[in-house]
């Protein structure tokens, strides 16, 4: 956290160098601006110059730019409705939905294992094959979209990793919630406590 850049970022960095071939360093400014619509972040790369004839590690700020997924822009969108108790307008219809979704899931789960049961039993000889349903499950499966595939397991792969960072985010910004919250607590009880002693 901080606007400029500290020898102890410096330390840091060379310290995550050692298990990470390039590593970028993040500086987040904890200062709330109501006028600044940019992200309160700077990015560092780091580079290698030559320096009385001995190679130093130096930090130097790097462009980046900002893609959104759908349901980044969603969930961006739902937390911009909040209102200050915690709650929104939209909340309990959100909260409706995704039990929906939930309950929908789970039903679909409970039935996949009853088919993938039934298919076991057949082929162990634990139950006499119903021709009739075998061909309702043959065509079922024939429905469903060919996704063993590496283009699939690619965007797959990066949807669920874009999903972990944002949980990562998520967790940062509400940790960086609660220290700006500690801080203005200090800050006021010190300030009591100044106006205090200056009483006396």
């Amino acid at each position: 956290f901080g606007t400029e850049l500290q020898d102890s970022h410096l330390l840091l960095h060379k310290v995550i160098a050692e298990v990470n071939e390039s590593p970028i360093l993040m500086l987040m400014n904890p200062t709330i601006s109501p006028t600044n619509k940019d992200l309160p972040i700077t990015i560092y790369e780091s580079e290698v110059h030559v320096i009385e004839g001995a190679p130093s590690l130096t930090l130097v700020k790097a462009s980046y730019s900002i893609e959104t997924v759908e349901a980044e822009r969603i969930s961006v969108d739902q937390i911009a409705r909040i209102l200050p108790s915690g709650t929104s307008n939209n909340a309990s219809q959100l909260t409706s939905h995704l039990t929906g979704m939930h309950s929908a899931i789970q039903m679909l789960n409970s039935r996949v294992h009853s088919i993938v049961g039934y298919l076991s039993a057949v082929a162990n000889g634990e139950k006499a094959p119903d021709h009739e349903l075998l061909r309702q499950v043959a065509s079922l499966t024939r429905q469903l979209p060919t996704v063993d595939t590496k283009r699939f397991q690619n965007e797959f792969l990066t949807e669920y990793n874009d999903a972990i960072l944002m949980v990562y985010l998520a967790n940062i910004t509400k940790g960086t919630a609660g220290i700006n919250e500690l801080a203005d607590k200090f800050n006021t009880a010190f300030d009591k406590n100044k106006l205090r002693r200056g009483a006396l």
